[in-house]
């Protein structure tokens, strides 16, 4: 995957580093594998502003994605690789032997017409689906199954990859790409390879209006308000926070604050915390 820049026309097109779509090499989405997507804004049922900064946007269809590997089963062929409005990685669409469809995560070097494998004899290539039981210690996989047959939830962005470090006792240890190392049952699935679409993160949006095609919002600083709306606002002319560090709207602190639960049930699946700790 490549990205292009563009020439300083507008003062917006000076920094913009955009996707060159290199790898995308089918352009419309499989009707009958897509849904509406309805648009919320961040709010509930209520009407009520649950999630802050949303809203707007472009209009998309979500694409069903097979994260369980499931549908058709066996062997696939890769149709095509497309663009995921949803999502930073790229999916592919694979046609199955009994004709039927579905989109996986594209990984790293996919293209169309090579052949991925589903089940626990799979080679270890790119876009296999298996068992961690079956995958080499040292492997770097994604789409990582936490509970068996759920379907994959760790390690789905673009450019990410997970590796395989040791297997005992029907336990698995993965390094994640955060640097956690986790705990994750070896009957779980996991897909080879990296994630594809990996310089996903060298882009630069290079104007407001692109930010406000993904649906998001300004975000208002909290000095800029009154004391009603935010503990940071208030004060005559350019005031300070008033507190030893910044907080959230809600007075919680917004810097280095902790919030997974310190009696969470899963905590005794990690091994060791991102930054080492």
């Amino acid at each position: 995957m490549s990205t292009k820049k563009y020439n300083p026309t507008t003062p917006s097109r000076r920094h913009m580093v955009a996707h060159s779509f290199d790898e995308i090499t089918k352009k419309t989405p499989e009707k009958s594998l897509i849904e509406i997507k309805k648009k919320h804004a961040g709010r509930n049922n209520h009407g009520k502003i649950t999630v802050r900064h949303r809203g707007g946007g472009n209009k998309q269809k979500y694409r069903i994605i097979d994260f369980k590997r499931q549908v058709g089963g066996g062997e696939a062929t890769v149709i095509g690789v497309e663009y995921d409005p949803n999502r930073t990685a790229y999916i592919a669409l694979l046609g199955h032997e009994d004709g039927k469809k579905s989109y996986i995560i594209a990984p790293a070097g996919l293209t169309d017409g090579d052949r991925v494998y589903t089940g626990a004899d799979a080679d270890i290539k790119p876009g296999n689906a298996l068992p961690l039981a079956n995958i080499p210690l040292g492997t770097f996989i994604h789409n990582i199954e936490l509970y068996p047959g759920k379907g994959g939830q760790l390690v789905r962005s673009a450019g990410t990859a997970a590796q395989l470090m040791a297997k005992e006792d029907g336990l698995a240890q993965i390094r994640l790409p955060s640097g956690e190392v986790r705990i994750v049952r070896l009957d779980c699935m996991a897909t080879i390879g990296q994630v594809g679409n990996v310089e996903h993160e060298t882009t630069k949006a290079g104007k407001a209006g692109k930010t406000r095609h993904r649906g998001i919002r300004p975000t208002v600083r909290g000095s800029a308000m009154n004391p009603v709306d935010h503990p940071h606002g208030g004060g005559e002319g350019r005031s300070p926070i008033g507190r030893p560090s910044p907080v959230t709207p809600w007075g919680k602190p917004a810097l280095g604050y902790k919030t997974r639960n310190k009696k969470a049930r899963t905590n005794k699946f990690i091994v060791k915390r991102r930054g080492g700790k």
